[in-house]
């Protein structure tokens, strides 16, 4: 199987944009990948967005941020305050806030997926491809209740260090979700295992995503 890889020409800088409806879901979804990109290109530039907190989940959110890109010189955190449950009430508000973001011009993008049953997830991945038309968009997937999981195209092998790195700085910052069903250190390596084998990992770790449109 042919593997393309996340990088620009030498001496180009690789901008990457993250977006997320709630405080952990960028950690969640792509944390593996991220950690991966920054040790692999030494010129990388992220915008992080996260649109809906309040004020002990902003706390949680720029500490565990900060530690993810903590490598990144070039960087941008905007922890935003939209009521969770309630982003598509402030639908005009947030494509205005998805309008400001063009200026940052991404060479990729992860965002929610298309089919997420949460109606906040959903109306990010919507935004981010109503504002961006000609970028390379990779959705992430978010374990929970509403078993809404699919069959994504696109998987990249993580190693174990990037995944135990994640697990140690989701559960280290977000102290108010440790009594949740699904913030649980168990599932959070039970399905890259899973999406490993969809793609025969040698590390036997994968994070997957959604591609739907790619020009090589």
């Amino acid at each position: 199987m042919l593997s393309l890889k996340f990088s620009k020409n030498r001496g180009e800088k690789l901008r990457i944009l993250c977006l997320g409806a709630h405080c952990d879901d960028i950690e969640i979804g792509c944390g593996g990948t991220l950690l991966k990109i920054i040790e692999e290109n030494d010129n990388v530039e992220i915008k992080w967005v996260v649109f809906a907190s309040n004020e002990k989940r902003r706390k949680e959110a720029e500490r565990s941020a900060g530690i993810f890109l903590e490598n990144v010189p070039d960087k941008e955190v905007e922890i935003l305050d939209y009521k969770d449950g309630f982003l598509p009430a402030d639908w005009s508000e947030i494509k205005n806030s998805f309008e400001s973001l063009k200026e940052f011009s991404p060479d990729l993008i992860f965002t929610h997926y298309r089919d997420d049953l949460h109606q906040d997830h959903r109306l990010i991945n919507e935004l981010t491809w109503n504002t961006f038309r000609d970028h390379l968009i990779l959705e992430y997937e978010i374990v929970k209740y509403d078993g809404d999981l699919g069959n994504p195209n696109l998987f990249v092998p993580i190693e174990e260090k990037y995944l135990k790195k994640k697990r140690e700085i989701l559960f280290n910052s977000f102290g108010s979700q440790l009594d949740k069903q699904w913030f649980d250190e168990t599932l959070l390596t039970s399905l890259p295992r899973i999406r490993g084998v969809h793609c025969a990992s040698a590390s036997k770790y994968a994070e997957a995503f959604y591609n739907r449109k790619m020009v090589i």
